[in-house]
């Protein structure tokens, strides 16, 4: 049933198709991986050189707190393409997730290991209003068995399967990255492939553009093992960002292209054991793969197409389920189904919108050190809830960006009411809790062994 669903939707979007029209905008969005909320110069950062990213944000708008569906990447990448909750998808973790830890105090759900057929991207949605698409980069959202981008909508696929990250010297193991050799760098020829495609293509197009960087492992050209070696990484991609603009300028077709830049998750502060940072969220607390501030606060910039937009920055809360109703409707062009985000058109436009409640679940033990939870933020307050010992932990965000000061205690009634509204939404959804584990044993858990993060305590 529902195949034939989709199958009905995708018709519905090609039969009602007219000849594509020359004036419709052309869309990149570009996709960092582990990048951190403030990264870009443009967003605060003193250290990285951004200066391409910076001149798309002068002429865009940048908004100020954006957030991930998810604290890592699959499950982001899944929503940033449907415009749905992460649990909605089946897609909760990184796929194929982390081995479930024989003594560890819960079981955690299995997520999907790939996207499903059945749902809808922004590339089915695109390529049914006339758009040539394009994927070039990370996909992470199923494999060579029949759920590749190819088969989600795009017509074309560089560099993209099943893998998470890879090595950024060749040769690659890729799809149209075949024959390079160790000298040549993966953001290089990634960039060379967009602007290939964006050259080559007649009618208007639809850039997914997902970056390997700033995935582990860290390397660049001249800087492996240096401690520059992150900012370097993120520097070429802020060039090649500029070669891809250039490229557009050149053509004619800069002004008529909707530019949309952020991050699949919070900025990675460590890796399994390690205790070495790789990026800072100060003032945020933690990174990827937590539930905290650091893990899910993104940046994100969104340059509309046709002019400048009447406002420089937007401070309300948002997620990456709006990006692909925001796409549709700066393009003129309805949505195929229900999704669960709503486009940011508005507030481009110095416009308000009515407050929402956002959503998290992570029912699953992170490389990071993070462990199961659900959260929700409703206005300032933010709610987290983890699923192993039933512990809340409410902040005021506006007085306490950190999140040290755990409230719950003290305004029991609001995290009570939070508590619920969670598990409302949960349940709407369909989102599934991890179970206790009856071979749960303190001693040999591995539990606290990676990362960096312990609880507050409550007052």
């Amino acid at each position: 049933m529902r195949n034939q669903t989709r199958r009905s939707i995708l018709a519905g979007l090609t039969g009602g198709l007219l000849r594509a029209q020359t004036n419709q905008p052309n869309i990149v969005l570009i996709l960092f991986d582990d990048l951190g909320w403030r990264d870009f110069a443009c967003d605060g950062n003193g250290t990285h050189k951004t200066p391409n990213i910076d001149a798309i944000a002068a002429e865009g708008v940048r908004f100020t707190q954006a957030y991930a569906a998810c604290p890592v990447c699959s499950p982001s990448r899944a929503a940033l393409l449907t415009g749905k909750y992460p649990p909605r998808t089946g897609v909760t973790d990184w796929i194929a997730g982390r081995a479930q830890w024989p003594t560890a105090k819960v079981v955690t759900p299995r997520t999907k290991t790939e996207l499903a057929l059945e749902e809808v991207t922004a590339a089915e949605h695109f390529r049914g209003y006339g758009y040539r698409t394009a994927s070039i980069g990370k996909w992470h959202l199923g494999g060579a068995n029949g759920f590749m981008p190819e088969n989600q909508g795009f017509d074309v696929n560089v560099g993209g399967n099943h893998r998470g990250s890879s090595p950024y010297f060749g040769p690659f193991d890729m799809p149209g990255l075949e024959g390079r050799t160790k000298q040549d760098y993966l953001t290089r020829e990634l960039g060379k492939a967009a602007r290939q495609f964006v050259s080559s293509t007649k009618q208007p197009f639809f850039l997914y553009s997902p970056n390997y960087a700033v995935h582990l492992p860290l390397q660049a050209p001249g800087f492996e093992g240096s401690k520059g070696t992150y900012a370097e990484m993120l520097r070429i991609a802020d060039e090649e960002i500029g070669f891809l603009r250039e490229t557009l300028t050149k053509a004619g077709t800069y002004d008529n292209t909707i530019f949309v830049i952020t991050s699949d998750n919070g900025g990675l502060r460590y890796e399994g054991k390690s205790q070495s940072a790789i990026t800072s969220n100060a003032p945020l607390r933690a990174g990827k793969g937590h539930l905290y501030e650091g893990g899910t606060r993104v940046p994100l910039i969104i340059k509309p197409a046709g002019g400048k937009p009447r406002v420089k920055t937007v401070s309300e809360r948002v997620c990456g389920i709006d990006i692909l109703p925001t796409l549709l409707d700066m393009a003129g062009k309805p949505a195929a189904g229900a999704i669960d985000g709503r486009s940011l058109k508005p507030l481009l436009e110095g416009k308000g919108l009515p407050s929402r409640p956002l959503f998290w679940h992570y029912p699953h033990y992170s490389n990071q050190g993070g462990v199961p939870g659900g959260s929700v933020i409703e206005k300032n307050w933010k709610l987290i809830h983890f699923y192993e010992n039933d512990r809340k932990e409410l902040f005021n965000l506006t007085k306490d960006p950190s999140e040290k000061d755990n409230l719950a205690v003290k305004e029991s009634g609001r995290a009570d009411r939070m508590l619920k509204q969670l598990n409302q939404w949960k349940q709407q959804v369909g989102a599934i809790d991890p179970k206790p584990n009856p071979a749960y044993d303190p001693v040999k858990s591995e539990q606290g062994l990676f990362g960096k993060e312990l609880p507050t305590k409550a007052r």
